[in-house]
């Protein structure tokens, strides 16, 4: 059953919400009685006479505030309450194995967990998650299911199990889309993640929210949008050009609103594309997944994306990209946004696009640092995505790519 719990669930007051609703009752009060009687199996039968005079305590009240809740006992409640309080605070990351793999400490240095009640946010290098969790404390091992409220997996859910050991807090989590692991072990192609953290501090973390839902209504850009492009129109025609982005792509340098990702994470990153549909995943994470067109003829070409997974599903994104040498760069902006300087299209919308200086800036800066790291590496092969920033107008909305094939 669905838990309804209120927002971080205190103890107290679910004690105080039971004295309340056993004092109603006494008073005869309608609702509480049929409160009763909907909740409570003792008072299944009873009419609402009955159930006035059948002197229940405060522990059937307690039941019923239980049940109310999605329990089946106050005793149920209270473990799984206790258990929030006891994964409250700030807990950093010790170790982390995604599909069998060990991730180098650097990589998750900068990584921490912030958990409130029900509520967590997730801050490391790649991008912040928030989002709101539900945990069954009754299980062997205890289960967890994460809804994502905002971030790069908005709209998506986790499946996992957690243990919990004083300061040392264990999940394996199932990626969006997997499933939930049997057991505290990840393989290659599994899909889980192994987490290991220790807490920094059992203070409630201050500004943990769990995000906030992207709005039901649609702006007048995000409409124009949706009406102007028919999914059916991303059944592109495989071209040559398309056939040369086909591939698994590793990501040698990304920046998102001007602050490049730590150097450890990007072996961790890769961009797949597969006729049309292009995929781009950072330490087990899908960042972007979409179908893809492109319009050749323009200069520079013009991309639309369309989302196929989370809370962006069924939207358009626009983007635009160009060749330099072996070096491809995209410029990739969210759905439906109006750009600040923008080129303007066929169809009478607007593609998001930075001043020239600034995207030939990013390009010889980029191409000069991956020639840099070719040199030192010794390979050969390297190609460059570049999807160029504006932080001052629009942070953490822009993200630059070099990707190596």
């Amino acid at each position: 059953m669905k838990k309804s719990l209120p927002t971080r669930p205190n103890l107290d007051h679910l004690r105080r919400q039971a004295k309340t609703l056993l004092s109603k009752l006494n008073d005869g009060d309608a609702t509480a009685v049929r409160t009763f009687i909907k909740h409570l199996p003792e008072a299944a039968k009873m009419t609402p006479a009955k159930a006035r005079a059948a002197g229940f305590r405060l522990a059937d009240a307690q039941s019923v505030i239980a049940r109310k809740t999605g329990f089946a006992s106050w005793p149920s409640l209270f473990r799984h309450v206790q258990h929030l309080r006891m994964l409250e605070g700030e807990w950093h990351f010790e170790t982390l194995e995604v599909d069998g793999a060990a991730l180098p400490s650097t990589a998750f240095a900068s990584s921490r967990m912030l958990i409130d009640g029900d509520r967590f946010r997730m801050e490391s290098p790649e991008a912040d998650y928030e989002g709101i969790f539900t945990i069954d404390v009754d299980g062997d091992p205890g289960r967890i299911d994460i809804e994502f409220v905002e971030g790069p997996e908005a709209g998506n859910w986790s499946y996992g199990l957690y243990e919990l050991n004083g300061d040392q807090l264990t999940f394996c989590l199932g990626l969006t889309g997997s499933s939930r692991s049997a057991g505290f072990f990840t393989k290659p192609g599994s899909g889980h993640a192994l987490e290991r953290l220790r807490r920094a501090s059992s203070m409630r973390p201050a500004g943990v929210t769990g995000g906030t839902p992207a709005p039901a209504a649609v702006t007048r850009a995000e409409d124009e949008l949706a009406t102007t492009f028919d999914p059916a129109a991303f059944e592109a025609e495989m071209t040559p050009l398309m056939r040369r982005l086909e591939g698994e792509w590793a990501a040698v340098e990304l920046v998102r609103g001007g602050e490049p990702m730590s150097a450890d994470w990007l072996s961790y990153g890769s961009r797949t594309t597969v006729g049309n549909e292009v995929k781009v995943v950072f330490g087990g994470q899908v960042m972007v997944h979409a179908n893809m067109r492109i319009d050749e003829s323009a200069r520079p070409m013009q991309v639309d994306y369309l989302n196929l997974r989370g809370s962006q599903k069924g939207r358009v994104g626009l983007g635009i990209m160009d060749w330099v040498g072996d070096n491809v760069r995209f410029h990739m902006a969210p759905p439906g946004e109006a750009a600040t300087n923008p080129v303007h299209l066929r169809e009478g919308q607007r593609r998001h696009a930075q001043p020239m200086a600034a995207e030939m800036t990013g390009r010889r800066r980029g191409t000069t640092a991956a020639r840099e790291r070719l040199a030192a590496a010794g390979a050969e092969g390297l190609r460059q995505v570049d999807i160029t920033t504006d932080p001052e107008n629009h942070p953490s909305r822009r993200v630059i790519i070099f990707l190596r094939a």
